[in-house]
C-alpha cells in the first residue's frame, strides 16, 4: 500500500504532569495563531471546559482542538496528567503522530509525566520537549532538561526519540524561545517559535486517501441533537457525507451498516462540518447508532477492524447504592435503582478504564476504576447532575494466581517534603508496611523520597499526610503491578462520633460532644440516628446525643448562663470523606449534602452485632 503524507497536517498530544502549565500553553497557541476573532470573548484555560476541571485546575477528559497556522492545521489533543485517568491517555495516543512533553523548569519531570510519556514511547511516537515556567523563581531549565534526558533513557527511548527538539516557554506570558535566557530576560515576544517547531520538526500523518476507508474510534461524545458522535483518526481512505459505511470490532464477527449524516473536524473549540475528510484527519462522525470506543468504521467493500489498545486493569472497587437514609429523597432528582444503573452504564460507554458489575441486590452496583481520584470525580459529577446515592469504602481489587496465592496492587509513592517532616512521613509509611527505596535532597530545603507500598495501605493516607506536613508536602503515586498480599495493615487509628437520635443539633449537645474530638457539623443542622458527626483521636465509636437541650429549671447560678462556645468544625471534602470511612460506614451523597453514616443506623442493633462478634 502506498503511504502518502498529509504535509499540511499535524496530529499531536500534549502531555504533562498536573499544574505544569499544559492548558495555559494551549490557550496561548489558540489565541496567538488567530483561532479566535479579535472581538471574541475567550476564557482562560479554554480547554478545561468542564466545571470540575476549572475548580480543581486539572484536566480530566481528553479534548480535541485545532489551530490553523499558516497553511498547516495542527490538531491538538489535551490529555489528563493523572494516572487515574489512564484510559483517556491510552486511547488518545492512538490518534496522534507525535507528542509535546511540557515540563516545569522548577520541578522537572514528575512521576505522572513518566506514566503518560511511557505510553507514547511504547508506541514509538517522537516528542517535542517544552521547558515551561522558565521565569519562575528558583527555576533551573538546564537541570530540568538533564532530567528529561535521563527520563527518556530510563524509558528505553530509541536514538531517534532521544534526538528531540527543545523549546523554552512561559505559558503564563504566552511566549516561547529557543533559549532559556530569552524567557528569563523577557526578550521573547510570542508563542510562534513553538508553533514553528511543531510544523518543522514533528511528522505529518501517513495514509493513502485512495484506499478503502478505515477509522478507529478513540472517543465518543453524546450530542442532544445528533446522538452519539464518534471521534477518531482516518487511518486510510476518504470519508464522504452520506456515504454508507460498515462498523466492526476487532475479534468479533458482527458487522453493522450505517450512513454518515455529518462529518466534522475541529477548528479552535468548535466542530465544523465538512463534505469529506481524507487519511490523517481527526474527525467527528454523526449518524452511527450505538457506536462505541474501540469500534472501527470501514468502507463496506473492505471490512478490516483495527485492534484497540489494551486498557490497564482497574485496581480500586467501590459499592454504589440507592440512598436509604432517613433523609433520602429530600434533595435529589434521581433516586431510584434504575436511575443509578442507567447513569453508571452511560459512564461505562465513554470511560473505558472503568468497569460496572451487578450484584445480587438490585440496589447495589460495583464500580471498578484506576484510583480514588477518578472515583471521586464520577461521584461529584453525578451529584451535580441531581443524583442521590450512597457509596462504600474504596477497596483494592485482588488477584489469585493458579497456585492459590493472593496478589494485591502495589504503587510507587513519590513524596516531596520540607526536611523537618521527613521523620514523620517515614514513620507513618513504615506503619503502613511501605518500603523506602530512595531518598535525596532537592532544592530549597526539601527532600524527595520514593517508597514502594500497597495501594490498600494508601487508602485514607492523603489527608493524614497533609496534616503531618502542615500542607507543605506533595505526594504522587504510580501503579507498579501486583505482588503477594502484605498482610493486615491498620490504616485508621481514630474513632468516630455518632449521633444517638434524629433531630436538630443544638449548641448544648455539640458543646458536650466536642470534648470527645473534632466535629463535622454546626448547631441548627438536621441529623439522624447513626450519622457520623465528628471524629475522635482514639479508636472506637462514641455515641453522643447532639440534639440534647439543657434541662430548664428556675434556679440560676452565677456565670452558668454564659454563652457556650463551640471550637469550630472541620469541613470535609468528598475525597476526605471517602478516605475517612471504615468498612462498616458509608458516604451519603446528594446534590446539596455529603454526610457520613454507619451502615447500621440503630445504636442498639450495632451494639448487638458487636456483641455477636465478641
Amino acid at each position: 500500500m502506498k503511504e502518502t503524507r498529509q504535509e499540511n497536517l499535524r496530529n499531536i498530544a500534549i502531555i504533562a504532569h498536573v499544574d505544569h502549565g499544559k492548558t495555559t500553553l494551549v490557550d496561548a497557541m489558540l489565541k496567538q495563531s488567530g483561532s479566535f476573532r479579535d472581538n471574541e470573548t475567550v476564557n482562560n484555560c479554554v480547554m478545561d471546559s468542564n466545571d470540575l476541571e476549572r475548580e480543581r485546575g486539572i484536566t480530566i477528559l481528553a479534548k480535541n482542538t485545532a489551530i490553523q497556522y499558516g497553511k498547516t492545521r495542527i490538531n491538538i489533543v489535551d490529555t489528563p496528567g493523572h494516572a487515574d485517568f489512564s484510559g483517556e491517555v491510552e486511547r488518545i495516543m492512538q490518534m496522534v503522530d507525535a507528542v509535546i512533553l511540557i515540563v516545569d523548569a522548577f520541578e522537572g519531570p514528575m512521576p505522572q509525566t513518566r506514566f503518560v510519556l511511557s505510553k507514547a514511547m511504547n508506541l514509538g511516537l517522537p516528542a517535542l520537549v517544552v521547558i515551561n515556567k522558565c521565569d519562575r523563581p528558583g527555576a533551573e531549565p538546564k537541570r530540568a532538561l538533564d532530567e528529561v534526558y535521563e527520563l527518556f533513557m530510563n524509558l528505553d527511548a530509541s536514538d531517534k526519540q532521544l534526538d528531540f527538539p527543545v523549546v523554552y516557554a512561559s505559558g503564563r506570558d504566552g511566549v516561547a524561545a529557543f533559549t532559556a535566557e530569552e524567557i528569563i530576560k523577557g526578550e521573547a515576544k510570542n508563542i510562534l517559535p513553538l508553533l514553528d517547531t511543531i510544523v518543522e520538526k514533528l511528522p505529518s500523518p501517513q495514509g493513502d486517501p485512495n484506499q478503502p476507508a478505515q477509522v478507529l474510534v478513540s472517543n465518543v461524545e453524546a450530542n442532544p441533537y445528533l446522538g452519539r458522535l464518534a471521534i477518531g483518526k482516518i487511518d486510510r481512505g476518504t470519508l464522504k457525507l452520506g456515504q454508507e459505511i460498515a462498523v466492526a470490532r476487532f475479534g468479533e464477527d458482527t458487522v453493522r451498516k450505517a450512513r454518515l449524516n455529518k462529518i466534522m473536524r475541529f477548528e479552535a473549540l468548535k466542530e465544523v462540518e465538512v463534505p469529506e475528510a481524507a487519511a490523517g484527519e481527526i474527525v467527528c462522525l454523526a449518524g452511527i447508532e450505538n457506536i462505541n470506543i474501540g469500534d472501527t468504521v470501514c468502507a463496506v467493500d473492505k471490512v478490516e477492524p483495527l485492534p484497540f489498545v489494551a486498557i490497564e486493569e482497574p485496581t480500586i472497587a467501590m459499592n454504589f447504592m440507592v440512598n436509604d437514609s432517613p433523609f433520602a429523597g429530600q434533595d435529589g432528582k434521581y433516586l431510584m435503582s434504575r436511575h443509578l444503573s442507567a447513569r453508571l452504564e452511560k459512564e461505562m460507554e465513554k470511560n473505558v478504564a472503568m468497569r460496572l458489575e451487578y450484584t445480587d441486590s438490585p440496589d447495589r452496583f460495583i464500580v471498578k476504576g484506576r484510583g480514588e481520584l477518578s472515583m471521586s470525580i464520577l461521584i461529584e459529577t453525578m451529584r451535580r447532575e441531581g443524583y442521590e446515592f450512597q457509596v462504600g469504602k474504596p477497596e483494592v481489587i485482588l488477584k489469585k494466581t493458579p497456585d492459590g496465592k493472593v496478589l494485591e496492587p502495589m504503587e510507587d509513592l513519590y513524596i516531596d517534603v520540607p526536611d523537618e517532616f521527613v521523620g514523620a512521613v517515614i514513620q507513618k509509611i513504615g506503619e503502613r508496611k511501605g518500603e523506602l527505596k530512595d531518598m535525596h535532597p532537592i532544592q530549597n530545603g526539601y527532600t524527595r523520597m520514593t517508597f514502594h507500598i500497597s495501594s490498600r495501605a494508601l487508602i485514607g493516607y492523603r489527608s493524614e499526610f497533609l496534616t503531618d506536613t502542615r500542607g507543605n508536602g506533595v505526594m504522587n503515586t504510580l501503579i507498579s503491578g501486583f505482588e503477594p498480599w502484605k498482610g493486615e495493615i491498620e490504616t485508621r487509628k481514630h474513632g468516630v462520633i455518632v449521633a444517638w437520635e434524629t433531630g436538630e443539633a443544638v449548641t448544648y449537645g455539640l458543646y458536650n460532644a466536642q470534648e470527645r474530638g473534632v466535629l463535622f457539623i454546626d448547631a441548627g443542622v438536621q441529623v439522624y440516628e447513626g450519622e457520623i458527626v465528628g471524629k475522635t483521636p482514639k479508636p472506637g465509636d462514641v455515641v453522643v446525643n447532639v440534639c440534647k437541650k439543657k434541662h430548664v429549671t428556675n434556679m440560676r447560678a452565677a456565670g452558668s448562663d454564659d454563652a457556650l462556645r463551640l471550637t469550630g468544625r472541620m469541613d470535609l471534602s468528598l475525597e476526605q470523606c471517602l478516605e475517612l470511612i471504615n468498612d462498616d460506614e458509608l458516604v451519603e451523597v446528594t446534590p446539596l449534602h455529603i454526610r457520613l453514616r454507619k451502615k447500621i443506623l440503630s445504636t442498639d442493633l450495632r451494639a448487638k452485632q458487636r456483641a455477636k462478634k465478641q
